[in-house]
């Protein structure tokens, strides 16, 4: 007697979603105009940020914060701003930087973040492809002068009267004011630009700010990629909403918190304005200011401010211990910190916190997408990059094929959702999505059968040192442009508290004597810091193997380059 044929299930693909985004708690209004009026409403008289300066102490009430957006709201419109206009921001973090980027979205227009770290090259490109017709920005950063910079690009900027630029270099650019400068040329001083807005009727800017529509534009963020420049990444008003109210309900803050949360992390990267900045204002707390990182001046800010939140990156942990007030300091007020980061080790501290670290995001779904909650152990996490959250989809698919592989095996990580970008400037959003609407990352990894993303790297070369992207491709075209490089190659090489470091594997032209400090000076007239190779090394021919257009293989020069900076790089 035969025995009877029985099917075995179908082997499940690699496909896992979150829960529906209509079952997510604590959203609000699904625009950025509505996000701040409803924080302001809600949180009037407590304090939303605090900034420190030589002139003395800056506090802000949520009434005041409303009230700061509205004013640069009204002068935006006195500019001639209207729908879809862009602003550029180029600011540290300090109040105006909040003012300026919702100030835009409640004049109608999209905020265009820009890199304070950007270099008078890298300002040009940005400038020239973002098309802001507006540009607010800080007069000085450090020892940056940012009106000479403007003005050496374009000295039009410089000698045109204000609101009268007709500018051949940037032809969109009308209107500049900084803040902590005075007017030069059509540069307007930030007291002069707000009292452009005066005669704006208030009810304009409520209506056009209640008037936005989740699906339009909200902000152009500009993140490296698999190309040599930055790309700009535009987000909807709902995306960057979603993510402005959902992290208070990952980190469990809540207005009896009374989060008062330090970050020098520039909020022209989207992790640090969805999570630092939207994650305190959502919950009612305070943003505990500094617009550029001074780890001495950090351990001040956050006995003297009673910060229980800090929120940095790992190179930023590592520089505190050394910080010549690290033993004096109080820092008892801290609470929310992790007990795996250098500072919860000061002896002030008692850290049992653990915050959520298990995740995986892009600018592209701005940030996170997978995650898991705070306090999750490293047991429970099980070594993963956590669960996709509300509304969104993660699936691995074949590099070659694009087809989704069986589930635990691995691939390229593609994500889609609701906070999904609308596409990158200049390129249509169907040549950057698959054919179900999938984002493909270019990055490596798997799916478990609990539904945890495995994220085990790039399959692009690109570099994450320190929080920020950096691609090798624009840093190989710098160095190429040095008269004693012959070839080169630039890879991220671990380590312990940037994640990577940029490393420059150079092969010299025969005779030429080159120096790591001098190469190292090279790039950094043409690159912002964090992209200038922290190591330089020189190979020989006999070294290396060349590709068949004298490229030096990556795989291949990043293990020798890992095997000479061992010692190095921990």
């Amino acid at each position: 007697m035969s025995t009877p044929k029985v099917d075995s299930p179908p082997t499940p693909l690699s496909v896992v979603s979150g829960p529906p985004l209509d079952d997510e708690p604590g959203l609000g209004t699904l625009t950025m105009p509505g996000f701040l009026r409803e924080v302001t409403t809600r949180f009037s008289d407590r304090e939303a940020l605090v900034l420190h300066t030589p002139e003395g102490v800056i506090r802000w009430s949520y009434t005041e914060l409303w009230e700061r957006a509205v004013e640069v709201a009204r002068a935006l419109r006195a500019t001639g701003l209207g729908k879809d206009g862009r602003v550029g921001v180029l600011m540290t973090n300090r109040p105006e930087w909040i003012a300026a980027v919702f100030g835009t979205s409640l004049a109608g227009g999209v905020a265009v973040t820009l890199s304070t770290f950007s270099t008078p090259s890298e300002l040009d490109y940005l400038l020239d492809i973002s098309e802001v017709s507006v540009l607010l920005y800080d007069h000085k950063v450090l020892n940056k002068d940012l009106t000479a910079v403007l003005t050496d690009l374009d000295p039009e900027i410089g000698t045109a009267a204000p609101g009268t630029l007709q500018s051949a270099k940037y032809p969109f650019l009308r209107h500049l004011a900084t803040v902590g400068g005075e007017g030069v040329g059509a540069i307007e001083s930030w007291d002069v630009f707000l009292e452009r807005g005066q005669s704006e009727p208030r009810e304009l800017v409520e209506a056009t700010a209640a008037a936005v529509k989740p699906s339009d534009t909200a902000v152009l963020f500009f993140s490296s990629g698999t190309t040599s420049k930055p790309k700009g990444i535009f987000s909807a008003h709902r995306g960057v909403s979603i993510q402005l109210w959902r992290f208070c309900q990952i980190y469990n803050f809540g207005p009896d918190d009374n989060i008062r949360c330090w970050s020098a992390n520039g909020f022209f990267w989207s992790g640090n304005f969805a999570m630092a900045l939207g994650n305190t204002l959502a919950s009612g707390g305070s943003l505990v200011l500094q617009t550029t990182f001074d780890a001495t001046e950090a351990l001040e800010l956050i006995e003297s401010e009673k910060v229980n939140f800090p929120f940095a990156w790992p190179h930023q942990w590592a520089q505190f211990e050394s910080a010549p007030n690290w033993a004096t300091a109080d820092l008892s007020s801290l609470r929310f910190v992790d007990y795996r980061t250098p500072v919860a080790r000061h002896p002030s501290v008692t850290a049992e916190w653990i915050e959520p670290g298990y995740a995986y995001g892009n600018t592209e779904t701005f940030t996170i997408s997978t995650i898991l909650p705070a306090n999750t152990t490293e047991e429970q996490a099980g070594g993963s990059s956590g669960k996709p959250l509300s509304g969104m989809t993660v699936k691995i698919v074949d590099t070659l094929t694009g087809d989704t592989v069986p589930l635990g095996e691995r691939g390229e990580i593609c994500v889609k959702g609701p906070t999904l970008m609308l596409g990158y400037l200049g390129t249509p959003l169907s040549e950057t999505v698959d054919d179900e609407g999938f984002f493909v990352t270019g990055d490596g990894g798997y799916l478990d059968a609990e539904g945890r993303l495995f994220w085990e790297g790039r399959l692009t070369d690109i570099i994450k040192t320190g929080g920020a992207n950096v691609s090798p491709l624009e840093v190989d075209e710098v160095l190429v442009g040095h008269p004693g490089v012959k070839v080169t190659r630039t890879v991220g090489v671990p380590h312990e508290t940037l994640g990577e470091v940029v490393v420059a594997c150079i092969v010299p032209h025969d005779n030429a004597q080159l120096d790591p400090e001098e190469v190292r000076t090279f790039v950094k007239a043409e690159l912002a810091s964090y992209k200038v190779p922290r190591h330089v090394l020189f190979f020989t021919d006999d070294e290396v193997t060349l590709t068949g257009s004298a490229k030096i293989k990556t795989s291949e020069i990043r293990e020798l380059a890992t095997k000479r900076l061992a010692p190095a790089t921990q």
